[in-house]
This record gives structure tokens, sequence and C-alpha cells, in this order.
């Protein structure tokens, strides 16, 4: 069945050849027990590696069931050993961190033989060799006879053709030898086997045939044999390690390091816990900054004004900040600025207004009006009737009776009582909840106005000096002096006086208009001031009132003479002055005369929120000309990417120090992997001589270091998420900011994984090293 044609094999070191076989050529039988003779060097051993595919001949041929190897790849070597080759060794060559009938299974772990079948092949044929009773231990365990018949059993299991055994009985004593020789024998009859001996009485004893070798040559064969020509009847069965089968090898091999499998686990650790912790603190800072953000949100709405500027214009530059190419011409070149050319008209109509108050209010907690409506005020001061006003801006002594006024109106003042404040459909009253009543009582109609005062009850002294009360600053003031006090809101029809010559001028009997039973009275309803708890301070301190007051006057207002004589007119209907376009509006406006915003606030419930607000707006703009386009302010957007951005970039930077620490333990690894497959030189050997190939080999080592690098990621996230403990009472002690250091799961997950794949890719290579290696080499290491 196998024959070897004019077989050599040289050795060269530097100038000196040594030729291991010089033109062997020999036939063996499919059953017979064959001796090779020979003294050390002789060629004996290495005839034997060449048999096994151990070791590739230089020239001749080997022809196995009439297939010639020749043309063999390393593939196809490592299947021949696989599925036709059982190996005994002299000194057993078993692993030691796996068990008895793990060893003897390697070899149909190898060829993929099923589960079950390979534990039953398994079995029989560690009962065959008499270790029945032992098959469940360790190798430490055995003598160094049983050993040697586990050996022989993982030779058997996967039922090869041809049995080659290396001083199979130099490390046993007499009686062992003898028993391993009797069973040696026995195999014979099955079997071909082919045994390297120096001990002539044990071939004379046992052997068929005895071929004695002497500097590569064959001297003497007892019993030769010619092989006849026959058809190539070799069939390779191709072998597959499976990377779960590389896993088992590698843990149980690490397992039998536990303490150095630790530290190395825990030094690869060093940098997932750095990145942890910094993840940890970099997600629980930018929580505190949203929470605080969400919570300031009111203080930075989302704008929509008339007059906007457009994001994305080229508004970075101001004219004349360009570099300069000075010119020799003697041209000017009139240019619009940069600033001028991103301003935006953003054309706000009813439609649009319509469109803002259908907002879904679970989005929205507040939608706030700017109007610069006039309010024709008379209050009593002293017994006698004067203007009055419920601006918070200084004013002369008789600047008073200027009765228009740009005012701010809070759409949400007293929502559960304002009639209007049901578009907002939040169902919240706005004022209960985020003001406390300090005297009077809350608004109940639109009519209703209140004083805000600050946190240390202080108010804005123009907005009392502005209503009448002669106070000067510090002067405290009794609520009672200030609660239920009232004004007249007189009509435009009762305010203005028509000329003959079709101008209108205020009417000065301030008495009479104060009497009219057609104004409405203005009643300062209570004191309020901002609850401790609340994040909702939206109302400076002075008067403050609901948009409907507002809303109210432009109805009562928008159809009065002076107001349809300003809309027919393009000068002012007061001072004969020419206006424009612009200008006229904001005459009408003034005079009530258009129910238009000046400008919107809306105001989120958090950030989830507004972001769907502004999905909302922007669909208003979709398909629409730039022109016609309205444009929007989002301050908390801009401080959210500015402190975003700040806190990713802090992150960033720390995370690229801590993963310099990543770096050194992937180097570390390769160190660490390449001892590893020193030390496990043999066992690389054994696993190249059962018909693992290069890339089982690599999948063992890589295995290895897949564990490190999943034992060392999970060791970290435990560590940086332990660590997150004391970090958390040490900032709490320091700043009272709480459980700012928080684990992201994710980014834990995401760090398991950087750690497999970083510690995998610096054993690789050493794990290559190791695929390399010559198999009869490597059990020759000790």
């Amino acid at each position: 069945m196998l024959e070897l044609k004019d077989i050599k094999k040289y050795y060269h070191v530097g100038d000196t050849t040594t030729k291991a076989l010089d033109g062997v050529s020999v036939s063996f039988r499919r059953q017979e027990f064959v001796a090779i003779l020979g003294a050390s060097g002789s060629g004996k051993t290495t005839m034997l590696n060449v048999i096994g595919g151990l070791d590739n001949y230089d020239s001749g041929d080997m022809i196995i069931d009439g297939k010639s190897t020749k043309t063999f790849k390393e593939s196809d070597w490592d299947a021949y050993r696989n599925n036709s080759i059982g190996f005994v060794f002299q000194s057993y060559n078993l692993i030691s961190h796996l068990g008895i009938i793990d060893n003897v299974e390697l070899g149909m772990t190898l060829s993929g033989v099923a589960k079950e079948e390979k534990r039953q092949k398994a079995e029989e044929a560690l009962t065959r060799v008499g270790l029945a009773d032992h098959m469940h231990k360790k190798p430490n365990q055995l003598s160094g006879g049983q050993m040697q018949r586990v050996a022989i059993a993982r030779a058997l299991a996967n039922d090869p053709d041809i049995l080659l055994c290396d001083e199979p009985t130099g490390a046993l004593d007499t009686e062992t030898s003898v028993q391993i020789m009797n069973l040696i024998q026995e195999l014979s009859q099955e079997k071909l086997v082919i045994m390297v001996t120096h001990n002539p009485n044990l071939a004379n004893q046992y052997a068929d045939r005895i071929i004695e070798f002497s500097d590569g040559r064959i001297l003497n064969d007892s019993h030769p044999h010619k092989e006849s020509e026959k058809s190539d009847q070799f069939i390779l069965k191709r072998t597959k390690m499976r990377f779960v089968t590389a896993l088992k090898l590698s843990f149980n091999n690490l397992k039998t390091k536990k303490g150095r499998t630790f530290l190395t686990a825990f030094a690869s650790s060093i940098g997932i816990i750095s990145i942890g912790i910094v993840l940890s603190l970099s997600s629980g800072f930018q929580a505190q900054i949203d929470r605080t953000q969400t919570e300031t949100m009111a203080k930075f709405p989302i704008t929509i004004s008339q007059v906007a500027t457009d994001a994305t214009a080229n508004s970075d530059r101001a004219l004349g900040s360009e570099k300069g190419t000075f010119p020799k011409s003697q041209t000017v070149t009139a240019k619009i600025s940069d600033q001028d050319r991103a301003q935006h008209t953003n054309k706000i109509d009813q439609n649009y207004i319509d469109y803002i108050e259908n907002i879904d209010p679970k989005l929205s907690n507040n939608i706030g009006y700017t109007r610069l409506v006039g309010m024709n005020l008379l209050g009593n001061v002293g017994g006698e009737v004067k203007p009055v006003t419920f601006s918070a801006a200084a004013s002369s002594e008789d600047s008073g009776a200027a009765m228009s006024s740009a005012v701010s109106s809070m759409t949400g003042v007293g929502v559960s009582t304002f009639p209007t404040q049901l578009d907002n459909k939040s169902g919240e009253n706005f004022l209960q909840d985020n003001y406390r009543l300090l005297d009077g009582s809350y608004p109940k109609n639109a009519t209703d106005v209140v004083l805000i005062v600050d946190a240390n009850n202080n108010t804005n002294i123009n907005s009392l000096k502005n209503l009448g009360f002669d106070v000067k600053d510090g002067e405290k003031i009794d609520f009672s002096q200030i609660v239920g006090t009232s004004f007249k809101l007189i009509h435009n029809n009762d305010y203005y006086t028509e000329l003959p010559t079709g101008n209108f001028i205020p009417n000065n009997d301030y008495q009479a208009m104060y009497d009219n039973a057609n104004d409405d009275t203005l009643t300062i309803s209570g004191i309020l001031r901002v609850k401790s708890d609340s994040t909702m301070n939206l109302l400076a301190p002075g008067i403050a009132y609901s948009d409907q007051l507002t809303s109210q006057i432009v109805e009562e207002n928008q159809n009065s003479a002076i107001v349809e004589a300003q809309k027919n007119s393009d000068t002012s209907v007061m001072t004969n002055q020419a206006l424009t376009s612009e200008q006229k509006d904001a005459v009408l406006a003034q005079l009530g005369g258009s129910s238009i915003p000046s400008s919107i606030m809306i105001y989120p419930n958090n950030f989830k929120n507004k972001e769907e607000i502004l999905t909302y707006l922007d669909n208003y703009n979709d398909g629409k000309k730039k022109a016609d386009k309205i444009l929007y302010t989002d301050l908390a957007g801009t401080m959210t990417e500015l402190t975003g951005g700040l806190m990713d970039a802090i992150t960033y930077v720390l995370v690229a120090f801590a993963g310099i620490s990543l770096v050194t333990s992937m180097i570390m690894i390769g160190i660490i992997t390449y001892t590893s497959v020193i030390e496990r030189t043999k066992e690389i050997g054994v696993l190249k001589a059962l018909g693992a190939r290069k890339k089982d080999i690599t999948r063992v080592f890589d295995a290895e270091t897949c564990i490190l690098g999943v034992g060392s990621g999970i060791l970290g996230v435990l560590i940086a998420w332990g660590a997150t403990f004391p970090i958390n009472i040490l900032l709490y002690n320091l700043t009272d900011l709480k459980d700012v250091a928080q684990l992201n799961p994710v980014h834990a997950i995401i760090l398991i994984v950087v750690s497999t794949v970083l510690t995998m890719l610096g054993g690789h290579i050493p794990a290559k090293m190791a695929a390399k290696k010559d198999a009869a080499i490597a059990l020759r290491a000790e």
C-alpha cells in the first residue's frame, strides 16, 4: 500500500550537507510490523517523518495506494496525516491541559466527526488499550505506561491505515515496555505498523520485518516487498477545526494558568477602564447639561421675528474684512454686506399664526407673542386723572402722555381661566403651576393684570412710577397699596378726535374719557413671585397680563375711525409725515389695527419635543420660495451645539489619551501570545501531527487572544462601572451633582468589542508565527 521511490532528503547548514535520506526505495504491505533499526543519526527517524508527512522529501516519490504525493499541497499532507497516519511518540506528546478523552478525540475533532460518534470511538479506543477506568482523568494523573497507552488510543481513534511508532518504549520500564509492545504487535494484524527503534532485541522479538539503516540508506531488509502497479485508490478527507474547538483548547490552556491569565486580563483592561470612566463621566456630564438645558428651556425659546437672520447665508464676514487685492482701477464697487445679505423678512400673516396655533400642545407648554399695540390707559393718580402705562421703561414727567408703547404679552398666563388660553390646549394653569400668589388673587378675566416680583420681592421701579406710584429706589410698599389698583383702557374712538382736515389728535379731556361707560377697567388682581422649584420663570418683574388683553384691544380698535383713516393714507393721520410701507404697518399695529404679532416665542417642553416642533416649522417651508419662507432662531439648539461640541471634544481628547494604554495592551498581548507560542511549541507539533492545518493553528491562538480580549473587556467594564460609585460620591461632595458618572450599556458593549478586536489584532502575528512552525522540529521541543 505504501511505496518509497528513490527518496532523498538533505539538510544544508552553511557549507555542510547532511544526507538524512540518500535514495531510499522501499515498499510496505497493508498489514505488517516493520522495525527500522539503526544508530542515532542514521536517518531512520527522518524516514518515519517523511512517511508520516511531517517532513517533505527533496526528490523521489512516495506512493500511497497508487497515488503519487509529488503534487501534494500543504493541505493534502494535513488531510493525509489526519486520516491515514497515527503517531506514537517516545515522549507521549499528550496535551497536558486536556483530559484523557479529549486528547483521544482531538484527531477526530479535526476531521469533523460528529460529537456522539467521536465520544464513542474515543471510549472504544481507550477501552481497547486498557484504560476504561481512567478515561476521565488528566495526563498528569497517569503513569508513563498509561500515558503511552493514551497516545496509542489517540493514534487508533481515527482508524488510520498506518501506525508510526518512534521509540514507543524508550521512556518505559521493562515490564511496561513488554505490555506496550504486545499491544502494538496486536495492532499490526490490522494495520501497517512501522516502528523506529535502536533496540535489536525488541525488533527481533516482535517485528515481522526488520530494516537496517545507516547513513541515510537501507543496508538490509529481512522481508522485502515489491508493490504491484495499481490505479489511484487513495481518497483524501479534508480536515477542519471549528472556532468553537479552538476556543475550547485555548480556554482549557488558560485555566491551567489562572493567575497569569487574570493578571494579563487585568493589565489589558487598564485602557478599557480608563475609557470606560471617561465615557461614564462624559455621558453623565452631558446628561447634566441636557437636564440643565431642558430646565432652562423657557429662557431659550424658538423665536420667530418679522426680521430674521438666514443661518445658511455667508454672514460670518463684515464688509471690509476680506483679504484686499488693492486694485488700481478708478472705480468703487457697491456691495451689500454679508450681514445685510443674511437678513430675511418673515412674511407673518394670519395663515401662519393659525399654523402656529395648531402645534401639538404635548410638544409646547407655552407660546408667547409680542405685539406692537398701544394701550390708551388712564389712572387716578392722587385724585387727578392722568395717562399711565404698563411699560417698565424709564420716562420723564411729561412723557407719560405718550399712550402708545411696544408691549410684550405672554400667552399662557392663567391658562385654565382665560378662555383664549384654551388654544394652548395644555390643560395647565401656568401661573398657579409656576408662580406663588403673595397677595390678592390669580387673574380670572382678560382685564386682570398682575405685578411680578423677583425672589427677593423686588420689582421694577419704573413699572410702579409709570402707573402713578410715588416711589423711590429701595422704598418698600405694602401689598395692599398695589392690589386692587385699577386703570381705564380707552377705546380709539373715544381717545382720538378727528379734525376737519381729516387728521387726528389725542383728546386731552382725561376726566371725561375716564368717566366714559365704554371704557374697560383693568385691575391689578394679585402680586406673584416665581416658585423656588420652578424652571419656567418667564415673566420679568413688573406688570404682566394675558395675550387676550392685547387681542381684545385689537378687536375693539381695528375698525376705529383713526385706524380706517390710516389704512387709506400713506401719511401719518396725526403728523402728516410720509410713511413707507413698513412704517405704515408699524403705525397700524400700534393703533390696534393689526392682529399680527411682531414676534412669536415657542417654548418646547423638552429637547425631544423641540426637535419635533422644528420639524413642524420646517414642514411649513417645504416647496416655498426663499422669500416666502418663515425662518426661526433656535437659541437653545445653538447652545446645545456649543456645549455638546465642547463635551465631545473633551471626550475625544481624553479617550485618545486613554487609548494609548489600549495600544500598549495590544503590544503586551502580542508578547504574551508569543510567549504562549514558545511554551506550546510541542502542542503545535502534536496538532500538526494529527492533521491540523496552518489556519487551524492560527485559530487556536486567535481563540486564546479572543478569550483574553473578551475577559479583559468584561473585567475593564466591570471595574469602570464599579469605579462610578466612589466617583459619584466624590463629585457629590465637591459639586452637589448626583449620579454624574453613568456607564452607558451600549458603551460597555462597544468597549468589550474593541478590547476583543484589538487583543486579537495584537496576538494575530504571533499566531501566524505559530502556524509556520515545522511540525517535526516542534515535536522535538522541550
